[in-house]
Formats: structure tokens, sequence, C-alpha cells
């Protein structure tokens, strides 16, 4: 069986970097920690995010349309929507409103 911690600290790390008001997608992680086809571990990783002892802003992190998919894992399905809200997104329908003026490509970003 494959050792995801060290994945898992990978993809925490990165999630620290994107910028207050800012969100970025499982897939874009993936891409730039060189695992493309890995977007649904990136998702385990922001699950098992909460257990961790620093503060991972996993909310800042949807699915390639800006649908909030991991709201359930958040302890109330309604506080990933408040805490990006806060942030200055709005939400309607679970879907950030002008999702691509606020997503956050690591790519591009950090080279």
């Amino acid at each position: 069986m494959a050792d995801h911690g060290n994945f898992f600290e990978q993809v925490y790390a990165l999630v620290q970097l994107i910028p207050y008001g800012r969100v970025t997608s499982y897939g874009a992680i993936a891409s730039y920690l060189g695992s493309k086809g890995s977007s649904r571990m990136v998702g385990w990783a922001m699950n098992a995010a909460h257990a961790s002892p620093d503060n991972i802003p996993a909310h800042r992190v949807v699915n390639r349309k800006g649908m909030l998919t991991g709201k359930n894992h958040f302890g109330s399905p309604d506080i990933m929507q408040r805490l990006l809200e806060n942030e200055g997104l709005t939400i309607i329908d679970d879907c950030i409103v002008n999702f691509h003026a606020y997503f956050w490509d690591p790519e591009k970003e950090l080279g």
C-alpha cells in the first residue's frame, strides 16, 4: 500500500499558500504536485485536514467548476460557504459566483 502521508503533507503545504479570498481546485493541486490524475486523493487530503493541528484552509479548495463539493466535511454543511463568504466570495446553490475571477492556479502563480 502506498504511503499517502508525504503526498498529504505536500497538499497541505500548497493549500497554505492559497491567498485569502482566492480558491483553487483539487485538480489544480494534483497537477502542480505532478500527479495530474490524483484529484480524488487531494480531496481525501482535504477531508483529513480537519484533524491536522495546523490551520489548513481547506475551504479554499473546490471542484473544477467552483462547487463546494467538500462542504459536508466541515462539521456543518454551511461552514465552508460561510468561510468563503467571509473572504468576499458569493456562493449560490453551492457554487462560487464568478469562479474564474477567484481561481488561483498554482502552476501560474508559483511557476
